[in-house]
């Protein structure tokens, strides 16, 4: 079956295409509702500007000049210093990608149940972008990333992705609320950071 304890083992995770994921939740959180009004439904577009329910599609990948995973210690030692309650956890998984599912980590479950859905999405980033999971807390994910955009256009694309993946760092990030924003604040950003309500 490949439960053990009630969690799945990292050997038998689900298999979820991130392309399609993210394609299905830009459509699904860049949807029109028929129950507002214009004004909202504008507003809601001018967030996902310049794409508006248009899925953009992948960024490209980069080539690190990084070493992932010793930007990934650095991260880690940073983040323990400020944050003196954290505490290791340990999983017995091939990436920081594959620990979020079985670990049972219940993160993004406002808007979805299946961890493994959001895991395959981090693998993908961990081969593009060369990120790595640093840290997790009860709804938040903290990546350092060896290969971050660098320009306007790739910033946008990895921003509709971090949009589909995690739509609160856009909503409830802060102002102003739109993708290009994000954009500028991811370019050259070594870190990630998300949060879902």
């Amino acid at each position: 079956m490949g439960i053990r304890g009630g969690l799945p083992r990292a050997d038998v995770l689900p298999s979820h295409d991130p392309v399609d994921l993210l394609a299905l939740w830009w459509t699904t959180y860049t949807a029109v509702d028929e129950d507002d009004d214009m004004l909202d439904d504008d507003r809601r577009l001018a967030v996902t500007a310049p794409f508006g329910q248009t899925w953009p599609g992948l960024a490209s990948s980069r080539e690190t000049t990084t070493n992932p995973d010793q930007l990934a210690a650095e991260f880690a030692q940073a983040f323990l210093s400020d944050r003196r309650q954290t505490r290791l956890g340990l999983v017995a998984a091939a990436s920081g990608a594959e620990a979020l599912t079985v670990a049972g980590w219940p993160g993004p479950c406002n808007y979805d149940n299946d961890t493994a859905k959001f895991s395959a999405v981090v693998r993908d980033w961990e081969h593009r972008f060369g990120a790595r999971v640093v840290a997790v807390g009860f709804s938040t994910l903290y990546l350092s990333v060896a290969a971050p955009p660098v320009d306007e256009h790739e910033a946008l694309l990895v921003a509709a992705e971090h949009f589909a993946f995690c739509p609160d760092n856009i909503w409830q990030g802060s102002r102003p609320y739109t993708l290009a924003a994000y954009a500028e604040r991811i370019t050259g950003a070594h870190r990630w950071d998300f949060w879902w309500d």
